[in-house]
């Protein structure tokens, strides 16, 4: 597979199968992806993987949570979207909900949908990706670039991903699980694993 055929193959998956992902494969993956760009060779990114009996731990940590009220990390859209921004995102949302048979005024259905984020959409691997709280949007930059070779190396071995600023709105749940540093914030998770092909929300293509 050449870099554009990943490009193209590429998609964010949000409906997973249960089929396992190495450790190995994953560490093989992250060692490839840490080639990625990184202004001044800081590489900022620290990443947290789970899988199997974590993976299973961490579900069960966050359903013991799930009523708690949390500070989102970072706001993940400015609070007054503009045009054409708000329209852009406003037609994904409605394309996904139209392949998941959602009308719009189902509004328990929708938040039902939002909640399967923090189960990974049933992916059986992930990672998050925290960055030390000195550092700015330069080094938030590197990390975009970071995630997307990782996404696109994953891609060439045919396995599928998500990448997920929602995790920003749970960070306590998650650095409370990982008792990772104080100076350390959480950036988004990453969702690993093969795509559930029968899924009709696998198949949206969002317009460019």
């Amino acid at each position: 597979m050449n870099v554009t055929d990943a490009m193209y193959a590429r998609k964010t998956i949000r409906n997973f199968l249960d089929t396992p992902v190495s450790n190995e494969v994953i560490a093989e993956l992250l060692t490839k992806a840490a080639r990625a760009p990184s202004g001044g060779n800081v590489q900022p990114w620290r990443i947290y993987v789970l899988n199997g009996g974590a993976m299973t731990r961490f579900r069960a940590h966050v359903e013991s949570r799930a009523s708690v009220r949390e500070t989102p990390e970072y706001a993940v859209y400015p609070p007054s979207l503009k045009e054409p921004y708000r329209s852009s995102r406003f037609k994904v949302g409605e394309d996904m909900y139209g392949l998941l048979g959602i009308p719009r005024e189902d509004k328990a259905a929708r938040f039902a949908h939002l909640a399967r984020n923090f189960e990974f959409f049933g992916a059986p691997a992930a990672f998050f990706c925290l960055i030390d709280k000195n550092m700015g949007p330069p080094q938030w930059s590197d990390l975009g670039m970071f995630l997307q070779t990782f996404m696109l190396l994953a891609q060439e071995a045919g396995i599928d991903t998500c990448a997920q600023e929602a995790w920003a709105t749970r960070p306590k749940a998650v650095t409370s699980f990982l008792q990772t540093p104080d100076n350390l914030m959480l950036f988004c998770g990453m969702a690993i694993g093969f795509k559930n092909p029968s899924a009709p929300v696998n198949t949206l293509v969002s317009d460019r």
